[in-house]
């Protein structure tokens, strides 16, 4: 099922505008990063307390037990290139974990993902993989992301994004429907293009001003 948090913030698109990171001309500049930080937050660190350890607090006045995340048990898999907009906000909060990579293109023709690179960690198969990728449209390529993962041995696999599309979502959820899809937004639908609607146009090409 997805996972939206979208709920405790106003609209992406509003919150991105209200504190400066979408420019007059369209750009988009550290969104990836801003709402990542907001959904990495809420992920369900708590649901099970696998990816928590015990650690000894001392405050001013003495000192007690709380819980951290292990950041040893979790790798990130940005989707390149856009994935990689959104690394920096979620590392900031689990810094020792692992990265791997995917690098995809999408047929123009077929808007099918094809796979150029693929580079994970040795131990993914004993970590908690989060697949980020700013865009959940046809679910073309985090689907086949998943599908290399699953091969190398990984099990516990979330999907994070900023927007997604109902497409999107219902084609994930039925090819693998153990992955939790986190989103900040569920717009309304694809069109022709199989561009995301209203959407914010090519996640890429947004991010690092290339259009």
């Amino acid at each position: 099922m997805a996972r939206s948090v979208m709920g405790k913030m106003p609209t992406y698109k509003k919150f991105c505008q209200q504190n400066g990171y979408i420019t007059k001309n369209g750009q988009l500049r550290f969104t990836a990063e801003i709402c990542y930080r907001f959904i990495s937050r809420n992920l369900d660190f708590e649901e099970s307390h696998t990816g928590l350890e015990d650690v000894e607090i001392e405050t001013p006045l003495c000192k007690m037990q709380g819980k951290k995340v292990d950041e040893n048990r979790y790798a990130f898999v940005p989707i390149l290139r856009a994935g990689t907009g959104m690394l920096d906000g979620i590392i900031n909060l689990v810094p020792n974990a692992k990265i791997g990579h995917v690098g995809m293109y999408r047929d123009e023709q077929t808007f099918k993902p094809n796979v150029y690179y693929f580079k994970v960690p040795k131990d993914i198969d004993k970590r908690e993989v989060l697949i980020l990728d700013p865009m959940l449209a046809t679910g073309g390529s985090g689907i086949d992301t998943i599908e290399l993962l699953k091969e190398k041995g990984a099990k516990n696999i979330k999907f994070l994004c900023i927007i997604a599309a109902p497409e999107g979502i219902k084609a994930m959820q039925e090819k693998h429907p153990d992955v939790k899809i986190y989103t900040t937004s569920v717009d309304e639908k694809l069109n022709e293009n199989a561009y995301i609607v209203p959407g914010l146009g090519d996640a890429g090409d947004r991010i690092f001003g290339t259009k």
